[in-house]
């Protein structure tokens, strides 16, 4: 077997090779007319990639399925037991095959965040230290809002002639998720998201999207140099 030569390249740290980071989105939602369906698969793969290549920790892509409330019925989800059994699966293979030993999540889709409760029994079944990072969720603002459509005008996926209808919350009912009653009333950040942009509308920023890419990415960064010190 050849000797690897991990002080090679551009590293944070040789140790960093036993960091692998790997995002989490959904892929199949609706996110109103400007957006594509999987664009916090896309967003959180940026994330991911971008911190991967500013540290030299292992870019591990992203894993397919996603979960979502049962009051939000805007897409394609599965449940919250199928979605960690496929975590833990892919983290075991990167285990064996890569030789991490540790992980950072960047997690880029807001039904996700239950999963936050499953991680000690994730760690446990696959001997990793990890990392659940949802910074871009606490920033992003409103689902399908102008956060989101400001990072996705960074990306290019933005579908610029539909901006204009993005806030027609009548008709694209996912935008703020103005349309699912329940989950408003059962989540105050949930209400406050979809008045806003009943009140306010959305809006495009590229340099807005910018920053808020900065701000996840270096959160990333900086749960990398906490594993490097743990």
């Amino acid at each position: 077997m050849a000797e690897l030569r991990y002080r090679a390249g551009k590293v944070k740290d040789p140790q960093v090779h036993k960091i692998g980071i790997i995002a989490l989105g959904s892929h199949l939602e609706n996110h109103g007319p400007a957006l594509p369906i999987d664009t916090d698969a896309k967003i959180g793969a940026h994330i991911a990639f971008q911190a991967s290549l500013l540290t030299g920790a292992k870019f591990l892509g992203i894993i397919f399925p996603a979960y979502e409330l049962d009051t939000i019925d805007h897409g394609v989800h599965v449940s919250l037991d199928v979605l960690k059994e496929n975590v833990i699966n892919t983290l075991n293979s990167a285990k064996k095959f890569l030789d991490i030993e540790k992980v950072v999540i960047v997690n880029a889709h807001g039904g996700n965040i239950p999963l936050m409760a499953e991680m000690w029994d994730i760690e446990d079944k696959t001997d990793l230290a990890i990392v659940f990072n949802n910074k871009v969720i606490s920033s992003e603002g409103p689902h399908g809002g102008s956060g989101e459509l400001s990072m996705a005008k960074v990306l290019g996926i933005i579908n610029e002639d539909e901006i204009v209808n993005q806030a027609n919350v009548n008709e694209y009912e996912e935008v703020g998720l103005h349309g699912f009653t329940q989950a408003r009333r059962d989540d105050p950040n949930i209400e406050e998201g979809a008045i806003d942009i009943e009140e306010n509308g959305v809006y495009v920023d590229e340099d807005y999207g910018n920053r808020l890419f900065s701000l996840a990415i270096n959160s990333v960064i900086f749960d990398i140099e906490k594993l490097l010190d743990f």
